[in-house]
């Protein structure tokens, strides 16, 4: 399963926006970890003028401390959720729906 990190914050319409279309994506074999910035001080200072991010995880399974975290491009808030999935397949890889 291809992980995903959502940076959010309470309030933001953009940020519930996004949440609803990847909700609509349920059908793929994603698990997205939501972060609501406000929680933690360095992901407030690193995002509080970028939310909504969506971040891939790149993990390594033998060392699960070096994973990394890269920020995927920011879609329009107009994108359609098809935008989404082809974005979202382009860099997360092909995937088949479970």
């Amino acid at each position: 399963m291809k992980k995903l990190i959502f940076y959010t914050k309470p309030g933001c319409h953009l940020c519930e926006g996004l949440e609803e279309k990847l909700a609509e994506l349920d059908h793929l074999p994603i698990d997205v970890e939501s972060r609501d910035i406000t929680q933690n001080p360095a992901w407030f200072t690193e995002y509080q003028y970028e939310i909504p991010v969506l971040c891939r995880v790149i993990s390594h399974p033998e060392t699960p401390e070096l994973d990394q975290e890269q920020p995927l491009p920011r879609l329009s808030p107009r994108a359609p959720v098809r935008q989404l999935e082809k974005m979202l397949q382009t860099y997360l890889g092909p995937f088949d729906a479970e």
